[in-house]
């Protein structure tokens, strides 16, 4: 999603398994996303399991993602395979929903090993 209020209404209408989000957004930023993402009822995607990723790397910053409702923060620059852990993490947590395969994980694994030179160049 290119905006906090497209993620926001890309939630409520596919349910995603997990929502990754930046904290520093222009206009509405990720905090406020989450906070409106929580109050929507479960079955539009209200307590879908929820990774902060922000340059804000501190205690504090932590802190106040996770009392927004984020489940993980992790600072940038993002290491995949940190990435890829939490949001392995953030499935099992959904118990709600059928655990993805280990076909889906493994993919998963693919996709973000083929971006780490991306993710680690734009601090994603």
């Amino acid at each position: 999603a290119a905006s906090a209020r497209e993620a926001y209404e890309l939630v409520a209408h596919l349910q995603p398994d997990v929502l990754l989000s930046d904290i520093a957004m222009p206009g509405e930023d990720g905090l406020s996303l989450i906070r409106r993402v929580r109050m929507l009822p479960f079955d539009l995607g209200g307590m879908v399991p929820a990774i902060a990723l922000s340059a804000y790397a501190g205690a504090e910053d932590r802190r106040k993602a996770l009392l927004a409702g984020f489940q993980r923060h992790i600072p940038k620059p993002v290491d995949p395979a940190h990435l890829l852990a939490a949001i392995a993490s953030g499935l099992a947590l959904d118990r709600h929903r059928p655990r993805p395969s280990q076909q889906a994980y493994t993919a998963l694994q693919e996709v973000l090993l083929e971006h780490s030179s991306y993710l680690r160049v734009f601090g994603g």
